[in-house]
């Protein structure tokens, strides 16, 4: 909603100063802003010199007349429908999403040939083949998190079988191709927590320690930047569609992209830090083909005839 409400104090802003004004990415910029135009927003971006983000003056809105949890509803305009469900602002989203059509409307007899916005851009950010859920809910944690307290959770790390507690200074969550993630420092360290993984949680009395001028936008995108860093050696495998929620249980983040299935299989994108993580593979066994890139292949291959040497005699 503050994208809204600066749009609605100037004819044109760029995507560069409203970045720098929302402490955000021009790609979230841009994001929010397909966002808020498939919701009937009448905005756009405007590409060229003097280009920038406008709201059309014919249609700006009268924030007056939203009530609050409409507000906040918009100001997450980049929650997909089942995001906005989990987090109990489907409502607020439906009767906003009124108001602007109406609003739209009295204005769309000045272009009356025009198809909307809306009718020409459809944003879902919904991973492909997503089938995660939050193990807490996720209406009730954003709840929790407006306390400004410190954490005790309870979380199982992707590599361990049993959840341990952990006291952590939260800033917020964030939704992330269809995953939900908790931004939370752990003794002053910066973590994301997933939330399918994360079974509990209690709100505690003490303040949570953030540090100085550090906030929820800030801290993601140090993160995001420090997870995406990480992974420098994208592979491509190919994988039979029924293993495809095996493989996203196995792998998680790690899935850069899965295309659509061909006579059964499809082909995963997975992203390591180096060729050697694809060790990490050999638990889908002979269910699974390394295609890209060659390295990786021979990286497979070895490791497949070290097992076969190892297991072709008797054990001592």
């Amino acid at each position: 909603m503050h994208l809204l409400l600066l749009l609605q104090t100037r004819q044109r802003i760029t995507t560069t100063e409203l970045a720098e004004r929302l402490e955000v990415s021009r790609r979230t910029v841009l994001r929010d802003v397909e966002a808020l135009s498939a919701a009937g927003v009448p905005v756009y971006a405007d590409r060229g010199r003097n280009g920038g983000i406008v709201l059309l003056p014919s249609a700006r809105l009268n924030a007056s007349h939203l009530e609050p949890p409409e507000l906040e509803a918009l100001s997450v305009a980049g929650l997909d429908g089942t995001q906005r469900e989990r987090m109990g602002l489907s409502a607020a989203w439906e009767t906003a999403s009124r108001k602007i059509a109406a609003r739209q409307a009295a204005a769309a007899s000045e272009s009356p040939t025009l198809p909307r916005l809306a009718d020409l851009v459809l944003v879902d950010s919904t991973a492909w083949f997503a089938d995660s859920e939050a193990s807490v809910d996720v209406s009730d944690l954003a709840s929790a998190l407006r306390h400004r307290r410190r954490l005790r959770i309870q979380y199982r790390r992707s590599a361990e079988n049993t959840a341990s507690t952990q006291v952590v200074d939260p800033y917020g969550i964030v939704a992330k191709s269809g995953r939900w993630y908790l931004v939370a420092d752990n003794q002053g360290d910066g973590r994301l927590f997933a939330l399918e993984r994360l079974s509990a949680y209690k709100r505690l009395d003490e303040p949570a320690v953030l540090q100085p001028g550090e906030t929820l936008r800030t801290r993601w995108a140090a993160l995001k930047e420090r997870t995406e860093g990480q992974d420098r050696v994208s592979v491509t495998v190919r994988l039979p569609e029924n293993g495809l929620a095996l493989a996203r249980r196995i792998l998680g983040t790690r899935i850069h992209d899965v295309s659509d299935a061909v006579n059964g299989s499809c082909t995963v994108v997975v992203r390591y830090p180096d060729i050697e993580s694809v060790r990490q593979l050999l638990q889908f066994g002979d269910h699974i083909e390394v295609l890209t890139p060659e390295t990786a292949r021979k990286r497979i291959s070895q490791l497949a005839r070290d097992l076969v040497e190892r297991h072709s005699t008797p054990a001592s």
